[in-house]
């Protein structure tokens, strides 16, 4: 575990009409961690893109619900989704996942490093699809539906997935020379702070999708870690934390608003309602 002890700074975002403002809050991040290689493209995605309300009525059906009432509702809305095969997994990130600077590079999840597009594959140094939803947590593989599902599948460096594994996720552990701000130790992954929140909301995401219908497996987030080929992804308590402290950016709402428009036609419900994580798992 790193030194609890070590000295923090707390912002969190705070929409204001005309603008966007830091207020002093609850989020922890390390003072003294390496800076994101990709922050100055996160200010142009910021500049460059602008996030697309969901239609009027997209969640009417979820109006006025909470608990388990809300969850069930959530699935309703977002379960009639177009699904892409694995091999067009591919060509969906190129555009999910496009850095804003540069439009023949992605950005990849964990280094927030800029490759190319056409450096995918398995090789070291390349990028390959990330199951965030580990998916042997359900063992649903790479098949059509939560194997397949984008708004779970991101670009990320050959061997930091290969680090990542199956793991579950939590804070502490060894910190990755190749991705600085990324943790891990032998039952645990805890990514680096600018895509905490996204991790979160990515694993919420799949536990409201998958329901156990249509044969596929009923995912669940639970407290736990080590949980191997159970249908269950941890740890909850940790996840809730990280969507408070990482709430969406432009960035995840844009790709949110590109999977809506061009791929699924369904969205992250978490994405664009954040406090609906506390109101089904209080």
């Amino acid at each position: 575990m790193r030194n609890p002890l070590a000295t923090r700074v707390t912002w969190k975002s705070v929409a204001l009409v005309g603008g966007v403002a830091l207020l002093a809050s609850g989020v922890q991040l390390t003072a003294n961690a390496t800076p994101s290689p990709d922050s100055s493209a996160s200010s142009s995605a910021v500049s460059q893109s602008s996030s697309v309300a969901p239609p009027d009525d997209y969640y009417k059906d979820a109006e006025g619900k909470t608990g388990e009432e809300l969850k069930t509702a959530l699935s309703g809305i977002i379960s009639n989704n177009e699904q892409l095969s694995y091999d067009q997994v591919w060509d969906a990130l190129k555009v999910t996942d496009e850095d804003p600077d540069n439009s023949s590079n992605v950005l990849l999840l964990y280094t927030g490093r800029s490759e190319s597009k056409d450096a995918n594959g398995g090789d070291q140094g390349q990028w390959n699809r990330e199951h965030v939803w580990a998916k042997s947590h359900g063992d649903f593989g790479t098949s059509t539906g939560p194997g397949t599902d984008i708004h779970h599948l991101r670009p990320t460096d050959v061997g930091v997935n290969s680090t990542r594994g199956n793991k579950d996720f939590d804070k502490g552990g060894e910190e990755l020379s190749e991705a600085p701000g990324n943790f891990t130790d032998n039952d645990s992954f805890e990514p680096r702070d600018e895509v905490k929140g996204d991790v979160a909301r990515m694993i919420l995401y799949m536990a409201v999708r998958y329901e156990g219908e249509d044969s596929y497996p009923d995912l669940e987030p639970n407290d736990e870690v080590e949980n191997g080929k159970q249908p269950l992804h941890g740890r909850l308590s940790v996840l809730k934390e990280w969507n408070e402290l990482d709430p969406p950016d432009a960035r995840e709402q844009k790709r949110n608003d590109v999977i809506f428009e061009q791929f699924q036609k369904n969205r992250n419900p978490f994405i664009d309602n954040p406090e609906w994580v506390n109101e089904i798992w209080s």
